[in-house]
């Protein structure tokens, strides 16, 4: 089973990403960018899920930018579900590694269709470097 990481400081937007994608996925959640360097950051993830708005030091975009910069993560698709409407916001979000950007709310079929995307072109970039 595919595994995700979904970075999330509320609990009401965890419990719905859980019921969203618990049939499809073995999920990890953390709350902040201290929590994730605690207990995450050895453990290999399909995808993640980034909000910005997080507890602690840093926000999303900035260990959004520092996972893409490392070795171990810089392949792993990170997509960014997140109130901040703005287009620069979107454009900050872009430019620091993110994947894709959604807003809330968004509608369940896109937010899956969103995460199959990514992890199938993962999968097939990893299958290409077999070759």
């Amino acid at each position: 089973m595919n595994k995700m990481l979904i970075v999330e400081d509320d609990v009401l937007s965890r419990n719905l990403l859980r019921m969203i994608f618990k049939s499809d996925f073995e999920i990890d959640f953390c709350e902040s960018g201290d929590d994730y360097y605690e207990k995450y950051s050895g453990t290999k993830f399909d995808i993640i899920i980034m909000d910005i708005s997080l507890k602690g030091v840093k926000n999303g975009l900035e260990l959004t930018k520092e996972i893409k910069e490392g070795k171990f993560y810089n392949d792993t698709p990170i997509l960014c579900l997140s109130a901040h409407a703005l287009a620069k916001t979107r454009h900050s979000a872009l430019e620091s590694g993110v994947d894709i950007f959604l807003t809330k709310p968004v509608q369940n079929s896109v937010l899956k269709e969103a995460v199959e995307s990514l992890v199938k072109s993962k999968l097939e970039r990893d299958q290409l470097k077999i070759l």
